[in-house]
């Protein structure tokens, strides 16, 4: 059924484009009735380079030497209990928060996205998504971790589960062969969950995880699994943009989806994510280790938060909240010869520059 509406929503777009050529002013984000299938002439030139991007910093996880991880893990004081419980927590959410991400992009946005160019980019950062599940796969196998434990830390660990059950139902709502945009509703339906996904899942969920292991990689432990992640991060920082992108594309062609009811859903959707995420550090971080504790970490996603509301336009809830994980910046500045943890070149490109920002 699924595939059957999908090939009726791409046959009805070529068919409403089969009189003449595409004119690019008559492509829209969604709702669109120009072909689907051909990509130019372009109108969002910027999909069609953040795409470019993208497959220009192509990595894989085995590329990544894992010999000093493996040795650190397997000396009984090579890591504290807690950090310990950093590295199998974070594995635990992010081993399914990424195929959560795929699932959504693959069976949900890509089916409801009309412009090409943004497709182009949803089938790119699905494949992403894909290398991410390896990466964690490859370091659960590397650090010989208990696999059953790791990947059903969702349905097992409080915390973990909370984000999930979050996440699901909006990514249920795209994925219901039933659901199709084109009313108010629903186009609105399509928003909010992309909004969960770029500035929450993407840009607000992941950050803890990210700096709890990059922050070990500072230390010079676990090393490996330092530079995937750092590599996911910039991934993912890809995407969190490629979304608000998408986001305010959407509210420029379509402003009466914009309403101030829609906005104060939004505001509730953010606040429920933040105390999720509170509870989520405080779970991974019940102590203070590597200079970190939850309360740190609770300013800086306040911090995420104002940015990711300002970034679609909407107003900060938290003045004045500045970052106190200002080397997390430095991660995102990959325009350097080799990572601090010196281990390979970090600017893996197939061509070009990177340039994202």
């Amino acid at each position: 059924m699924e595939i059957s509406s999908s090939f009726s929503a791409v046959s009805n777009a070529h068919a409403g484009g089969a009189t003449g050529r595409v004119d690019a002013a008559d492509k829209r984000i969604i709702n669109g009735k120009t072909d689907v299938n051909q990509l130019v002439p372009f109108k969002y030139k910027w999909a069609w380079e953040k795409y470019l991007a993208g497959c220009a910093n192509h990595w894989m996880p085995q590329e990544i030497n894992m010999a000093r991880d493996i040795a650190l893990w397997k000396d009984p004081n090579g890591l504290t209990p807690d950090e310990r419980r950093i590295v199998t927590r974070n594995l635990g959410f992010f081993t399914t928060a990424d195929s959560l991400a795929a699932n959504n992009i693959v069976l949900g946005t890509y089916r409801h996205i009309t412009a090409p160019e943004c497709r182009q980019f949803l089938l790119r950062q699905a494949f992403e998504e894909a290398v991410h599940t390896h990466a964690y796969q490859y370091i659960v196998e590397s650090l010989g971790l208990d696999e059953g434990e790791v990947f059903n830390a969702y349905r097992e660990v409080p915390s973990i589960r909370a984000k999930d059950d979050f996440l699901i139902p909006f990514i249920e709502t795209l994925t219901n062969p039933s659901f199709t945009t084109g009313t108010m509703e629903n186009d609105q339906k399509l928003l909010l969950s992309l909004i969960v996904f770029a500035c929450l899942m993407e840009g607000l969920f992941f950050y803890v995880g990210f700096t709890q292991i990059l922050s070990l990689g500072r230390q010079n432990k676990m090393t490996g699994a330092a530079e995937q992640y750092q590599y996911i991060l910039r991934d993912e920082s890809m995407h969190c943009n490629f979304g608000i992108d998408l986001i305010n594309a959407i509210k420029l062609e379509n402003p009466h989806l914009w309403t101030e009811v829609f906005k104060e859903q939004v505001d509730r959707v953010f606040k429920e994510a933040l105390r999720l995420e509170y509870q989520y550090a405080e779970d991974t971080m019940p102590r203070g280790v590597l200079g970190l504790n939850a309360d740190l970490f609770k300013g800086y996603l306040r911090f995420i938060a104002n940015r990711r509301k300002a970034q679609i336009g909407l107003n900060p809830d938290f003045e004045g909240e500045t970052n106190p994980f200002p080397w997390m910046s430095e991660m995102l500045d990959l325009r350097k010869h080799r990572n601090f943890f010196e281990t390979r070149v970090l600017e893996y490109q197939t061509g070009g520059a990177l340039s994202w920002e």
